[in-house]
């Protein structure tokens, strides 16, 4: 009995409360290297869509979702991405001169997340020059290497049902293994 148990257990947690991941690519450096294995908290979304609220993450929360245009720029579209999230609904989302800044109710006069949140992102090289309301529902994310990253700048906001989880452990290299 339990060898029919323990193998519905492991999907059951796999598809609704954690997940391994691997990352393949650079858009997160220096933050995640590739080849990094991660563990992703689903929990939060199970519970969302259960209650029928949608999971939008915290500014600064790095999360893995799809992005069903990823065809449009040559990607596979079945391919999951991992991003850190700057943008929540009601911000305002300018990048101009290289630097991200976010306007909304509670800062009217502008957030720089890159130099104000805890994860502290040296540089102002933030290509682009753009400036995006994200909707309720969605979040407006980045990489980390921003030179190197398919983000929001290219594909737009990421609808809310589109995110799988977010980020809370790196395993390997057991030498970088850190709590997000």
């Amino acid at each position: 009995m339990i060898l029919l148990i323990a193998p519905v257990i492991a999907i059951l947690l796999t598809a609704f409360v954690f997940q391994s991941y691997q990352v393949d690519g650079p858009s997160m450096q220096n933050t995640l290297h590739n080849n990094d294995r991660l563990i992703v908290w689903k929990l939060p979304k199970t519970w969302a869509r259960i209650t029928g609220h949608n999971f939008i993450p915290n500014r600064g929360d790095i999360i893995v979702f799809t992005e069903p245009k990823l065809s449009d720029f040559g990607q596979d579209p079945t391919k999951q991405l991992i991003k850190r999230v700057i943008g929540l609904p009601g911000d305002r989302v300018v990048v101009k001169d290289g630097i991200v800044t976010i306007y909304n109710a509670q800062y009217p006069d502008g957030l720089h997340p890159d130099a104000d949140l805890p994860y502290h992102r040296e540089g102002t090289d933030t290509a682009g020059d753009l400036e995006v309301t994200v909707a309720k529902g969605q979040v407006f994310v980045l990489g980390d290497n921003r030179e190197n990253s398919l983000d929001s700048r290219a594909f737009g906001v990421v609808e809310a049902h589109d995110i799988i989880g977010k980020l809370v452990v790196r395993l390997l290299p057991l030498s970088d293994i850190k709590r997000f």
